[in-house]
């Protein structure tokens, strides 16, 4: 089993022309983690994961793999391997020569090199497809060949650009899971560029959650979504509502607002509100309130909270909550605009 490594970012930072698309940002991975870079289009994720790729230079600041400062490196001499959105497999070559081609650089004799993409094609359950031609695979086929050849120079720690992005939803969750299997089974580390938030829930064991190219939080999945620190954190992760009492900014829950008649009486907090949608969602039922003199929020009910109160469209309720449930946000003040050609 390949020895999995530390990476480490020291203030590390990224301009195009002029424009700062990674801005000074320091990060710690331990061995072994499983890492998501989340955020929206611009953040400076897929900047940042090129960099340690080695694919990108690097403005200023250092990438240190384990006790090694890799910064100036060329991708090959960094124990680390990517792979690529698109896959990248070379069309003329059969799936087992694919996956051996950078052995075949490296001048490994071809019993060697097509024994060791054996193995890897078996890991990732490809290796009955080993003679034939990409486009003879389906996309979720193709992802897995990529996988085993991003793999087999053994590297410390494996780099994946949005590597569900091009797959239908059913088999994004299977390979997800199988992700998450390898990850645990290879013990390296995995970190993963998205902007999804469920596939980031789902897979990491570390949440890197990125705005404007600053880390805006980072911490586990439960951390995040439980305890978001800004109003970007709350709204980004999803199901969350954000509420202005006073001079102060909350986060809840969506499971965790509570809506009560308006001649009830409530023990926390309550703003008025009408209900200006409902949605029925299979596990629960959303309910949508106009927040007077506010923007809309939303509360998630069982089947039977919401068929023992019959809300309706148009009626009027008081939403509360329990404090010790709302998380007290801050803002964060000068994040930059980004240029979205480069900044991704």
């Amino acid at each position: 089993m390949t020895a999995s490594a530390t990476l480490e970012l020291v203030q590390l930072t990224k301009k195009y022309a002029g424009v700062t698309a990674v801005d000074a940002i320091n990060l710690k991975i331990p061995a072994g983690s499983y890492c998501c870079l989340l955020g929206p289009s611009g953040c400076g994720k897929t900047s940042t994961l090129r960099m340690i790729a080695g694919h990108e230079s690097v403005t200023s600041g250092d990438i240190i793999v384990g006790a090694k400062n890799v910064t100036d490196l060329p991708p090959a001499q960094r124990n680390t391997s990517m792979m690529f959105q698109s896959y990248a497999l070379f069309p003329h070559l059969s799936v087992i020569d694919n996956v051996a081609f950078a052995l075949k650089m490296k001048g490994i004799a071809k019993p060697a090199r097509r024994a060791e993409a054996r193995r890897l094609l078996e890991l990732v359950d490809m290796q009955a497809y080993a003679a034939r031609l990409p486009a003879q695979l389906s996309g979720g086929q193709q992802q897995r060949v990529a996988l085993a050849r991003a793999l087999i120079t053994s590297p410390q720690i494996l780099l994946l650009d949005e590597p569900l992005s091009a797959l239908d939803p059913f088999l994004r969750l299977r390979v997800r899971a199988e992700l998450k299997k390898l990850q645990r089974e290879l013990g390296i580390s995995f970190i993963h560029v998205t902007h999804g938030q469920d596939e980031a829930m789902a897979l990491a064991s570390i949440v890197v959650l990125m705005n404007g190219g600053r880390i805006e939080q980072q911490g586990s999945p439960r951390e995040i979504f439980n305890h978001p620190r800004t109003e970007f954190a709350a709204r980004f992760i999803g199901g969350h509502n954000v509420i202005t009492v006073g001079d102060e900014t909350f986060a809840v829950r969506d499971d965790r607002l509570l809506l009560r008649k308006p001649r009830e009486a409530v023990d926390g907090p309550s703003i008025e509100g009408t209900i200006s949608g409902v949605e029925y969602q299979g596990t629960y039922v959303r309910v949508v309130i106009a927040v007077d003199g506010g923007a809309d929020i939303s509360s998630q009910l069982t089947e039977t909270e919401f068929d023992a109160a019959d809300y309706a469209v148009g009626e009027r309720v008081l939403v509360t909550w329990n404090p010790k449930q709302a998380s007290l946000l801050r803002s964060r003040s000068s994040v930059l605009v980004q240029s979205p050609e480069k900044a991704a």
